[in-house]
């Protein structure tokens, strides 16, 4: 919470409107999926913190760090009691995370006279990128769950299965494993079907020479996990092996340059450029990364967009691959802590080229 105080005073805030779950979450350790109803955080930079929430929600009685819960019900109109509760406030500047729906935003502008002291934020997005030693320890087993069931599940590869009945096993190992859920719905894409990052498993069934991309990631005390292999199955060609062993240089060198003051820039373009110089550029249609944490894909993408620098404490993956259509396609991705001197790759599952079968 100081965090964000913190930040509110650096950057001459008074005050601030918080609407993510997961930033509620973040700061409270109250997560709610609000539907269609109103739940948002406030917090002044004097002290007061209030959590709007429905009755319906049964946060009455929760207790919370310094934190006042103001509870309407669906008879009562939240926005009015939102500038009820802050009525000395509102002529001071607010901001309003972009999360926050329209049905919400504009009863707000309508509600204030001075809508040029409205303004979006992303304080808890920047927040939230430095993770606290107890966020990385959470990190770190949950990328070593990663691990094992990447172990586990190509073990039971076989010919003509199909991808939907390699993901069922996944789902068993999953379940045995006493694992909640996964961190995003996983990818598993044989041959051709590589060549689609996104790829939905269906019934295309396993032969001799196929790429094997498997793109998994699951959730452990409430922290996301991501990690991408690609595997051959029985044989690889040269030619399979010479994209392969780009995509792999791409992701060791960004890594290798990764530490505190370089910019996200700067690493998407160390993978984008030596694959690029490998003539694959065109072929390379994603970041190479994203920042995770509570959710899989948060703020801080590692594109040639992102003019701003690493910072100890920041956890994103690196990713590069190259999709050939109707050909293969090869991704390999690790989660990355960066620390004082470096970083620290938190996957350890082998990146080498694996044949199996």
């Amino acid at each position: 919470m100081m965090r964000v105080i913190d930040l509110m005073r650096e950057k001459n805030i008074n005050q601030i409107l918080i609407s993510n779950p997961f930033d509620i979450f973040y700061l409270t350790g109250q997560f709610i999926d609000p539907g269609d109803r109103f739940f948002c955080l406030y917090l002044n930079f004097d002290g007061t913190k209030k959590l709007f929430a429905n009755k319906i929600f049964n946060l009455e009685n929760k207790v919370m760090d310094e934190i006042e819960t103001v509870i309407y019900s669906d008879d009562n109109d939240p926005i009015q009691i939102f500038f009820n509760e802050i009525k000395k406030y509102r002529g001071e500047k607010i901001l309003i995370d972009k999360n926050l729906p329209a049905r919400f935003f504009l009863p707000i502008i309508s509600k204030r006279l001075d809508t040029k002291k409205i303004f979006i934020s992303d304080i808890l997005e920047h927040a939230r990128l430095i993770k606290t030693s107890e966020e990385i320890n959470f990190m770190r087993e949950c990328s070593a769950l990663n691990d094992k069931v990447m172990s586990l599940l190509i073990k039971n590869i076989y010919e003509s299965q199909s991808e939907l009945e390699l993901e069922e096993i996944l789902r068993r190992i999953k379940k045995d494993l006493n694992i909640e859920k996964f961190s995003f719905e996983p990818i598993i894409a044989f041959g051709k079907n590589a060549a689609e990052p996104h790829h939905v498993p269906n019934q295309t069934k396993l032969r001799s020479g196929d790429c094997i991309v498997i793109d998994i990631g699951f959730i452990k005390n409430n922290y996301c996990s991501d990690m991408t292999r690609t595997f051959f199955y029985k044989y690889v060609s040269e030619f399979d092996k010479k994209i392969y062993d780009i995509v792999l240089e791409a992701n060791l060198s960004a890594i290798k340059k990764i530490k505190p003051g370089v910019k996200f820039r700067d690493i998407d373009l160390t993978a984008r450029n030596f694959i690029k110089q490998n003539g694959y550029e065109k072929n390379f249609i994603h970041t190479t990364g994203h920042s995770i944490g509570l959710e899989c894909h948060e703020f801080g993408t590692v594109g040639f967009r992102n003019q701003e620098e690493i910072k100890e404490n920041m956890i994103f993956s690196v990713e590069p691959g190259i999709y050939l259509k109707n050909k293969l396609g090869v991704r390999i991705e690790d989660l990355i802590l960066v620390n004082k001197n470096g970083c620290e790759v938190l996957n350890k599952f082998d990146k080498q080229i694996k044949i199996i079968g």
